[in-house]
């Protein structure tokens, strides 16, 4: 069993190491296994390193050209408060550490955060167009197709 701790701060993570078994075979050369344990101190270490906020702006991805505009369209609110389009900065952070499960043949990953979206004016300031709160639960089932690790990923709310 592996653990994780953050860089300079040699706490003790929230959680307690459960024994696993790995199955006995020997058919094969290596054998890898990860415990529930080394993922819920990874997810432990990056949230208290801040590794799971996020900023989105135009500089960061030229492929979301998102902007006032488009939200207007979604949120009348935005419309009305802002009638020139105006280019978005998206802040995502996690509010809790987030959770790692391992099941059979896959493990899932629940994340609670929030998301405060900015509007960019002319003079490079930020103006507050709203923030919203987000429970995203997601199934990961790894696999071996030709010689290659995939994955195969379902958000289940």
């Amino acid at each position: 069993q592996g653990i994780v701790y953050p860089a300079g701060n040699y706490s003790g993570p929230p959680y307690v190491a459960a024994p696993f078994t790995v199955p006995d075979q020997s058919d094969s050369m290596l054998y890898l296994a990860f415990s529930e344990y080394f993922f819920q101190t990874s997810s432990f270490a990056y949230y208290t390193a801040g590794a799971f906020n996020i900023t989105i702006a135009e500089e960061t991805c030229n492929y979301f050209n998102i902007s006032t505009e488009i939200f207007g369209s979604i949120i009348p609110e935005v419309a009305k408060y802002s009638v020139t389009p105006y280019p978005v900065m998206l802040k995502l952070m996690a509010t809790e550490i987030p959770t790692v499960s391992l099941e059979q043949d896959s493990f899932t990953v629940e994340i609670q955060g929030s998301m405060e979206v900015f509007a960019v004016l002319p003079d490079s300031t930020t103006q507050s167009l709203f923030t919203m709160n987000i429970a995203a639960n997601t199934s990961i089932a790894p696999n071996i197709f030709d010689q290659k690790l995939m994955g195969s990923l379902c958000l289940n709310r």
